[in-house]
């Protein structure tokens, strides 16, 4: 590329990243002084007019300087090769935070407050999608010769304990025999493949255990069919209030669990942050946002994806960083 191109790329990075701090329209004068660029204000004038021409930039009024637009905030994340790491004591913070939830839903919890925090922006973290979400183990307990406690694990770390009452005492020996019939079928099902298997079950299951089959199948069925009521976890939203932009429609539209699903969507990949800028989201609401989101998962898999939702000129570096930690420290509090 032409030096003039080469020059120019860094004049629009520099107006990005002034304009990211100060939200204020960034002129020729301030990038000469600011970012060394060893060229006279005259010839940043010449190159900012070609980038506004380009689309990359406008000018609010005739007398003020530019401001990137949203073809500028792409080109500006297309060009991030490389982003500064958190620090260790950052990593450590992250780490032990989200190591202390007691249950899945309590970490990705922390994790949509300690993104909002990080960022000052809105958080979203999807809860496993019960396709992906794996029956791990089924224990069955003996509370009393007609009461039975059934816990139900995931791969996911969610756990489910029910009660099942009896029609007739069940000894020791079937109790161990119904709980060994039940991870037969389960153990490694999708929960939403579950339900089907214990039907199965319970058709041909033993004499001495098919009507404690049969009670505990009802029992399972019904655990398995509740979804968590909120499949999204939101933190944040107030700080979109903050900023210079008017983003209210954003916060109304994260209470739609189906926007912001169909948001996430674009994060299917662990390791890999993706960035949506403005009317790239398909939301009249967020032709003025940005969202930068990835995916959290086990053994390779995507289990739910986790993000940030902001104005347009948010700190693009910073924010990618921060949620691609967070995703990972999700991933690796899952494994264990």
């Amino acid at each position: 590329m032409s030096g003039a191109g080469d020059r120019r790329q860094a004049v629009l990075r520099a107006i990005v990243a002034d304009y990211i701090a100060s939200q204020e329209p960034v002129g020729s004068k301030a990038l000469v002084e600011r970012h060394g660029l060893a060229v006279s204000s005259a010839t940043i004038r010449n190159d900012m007019s070609h980038l506004e021409r380009e689309g990359f930039i406008e000018q609010t009024h005739s007398s003020s300087g530019r401001i990137p637009t949203e073809k500028g905030y792409r080109a500006f994340v297309d060009a991030l090769h490389e982003v500064k790491p958190l620090s260790a004591p950052e990593r450590r913070a992250i780490l032990n935070f989200l190591e202390s939830g007691v249950d899945l839903e309590d970490v990705l919890r922390r994790s949509a407050q300690l993104l909002a925090g990080l960022t000052s922006q809105a958080a979203v973290v999807q809860l496993p999608a019960l396709d992906v979400t794996r029956v791990k183990h089924c224990e069955v307990v003996s509370l009393s010769p007609t009461r039975l406690l059934l816990v139900l694990i995931t791969d996911t770390g969610r756990v489910d304990q029910r009660n099942v009452e009896l029609g007739a005492p069940l000894s020791d020996d079937a109790v161990r025999l119904l709980r060994d019939s039940l991870n037969e079928v389960l153990v490694g099902t999708t929960v939403t493949d579950a339900s089907s298997s214990l039907v199965r079950l319970a058709e041909r299951a033993p004499a001495e255990i098919a009507d404690a089959v049969a009670r505990s199948t009802v029992v399972l069925v019904e655990t398995l069919a509740q979804e968590p009521a909120n499949r999204i976890l939101i933190a944040g939203a107030a700080n979109l209030t903050q900023g210079a932009v008017d983003l209210r429609g954003v916060i109304n539209a994260l209470e739609e669990q189906v926007v912001v699903l169909k948001l996430l969507a674009a994060a299917q990949n662990i390791d890999e942050v993706s960035v949506s800028i403005g009317r790239e989201n398909g939301e009249a609401d967020f032709s003025h946002a940005a969202v930068v989101s990835t995916a959290y998962g086990v053994g390779g898999a995507a289990l739910g994806g986790v993000g940030v939702v902001g104005p347009t000129y948010m700190d693009y570096p910073s924010t990618i960083q921060k949620v691609a930690t967070v995703a990972r420290y999700i991933s690796r509090v899952l494994r264990g």
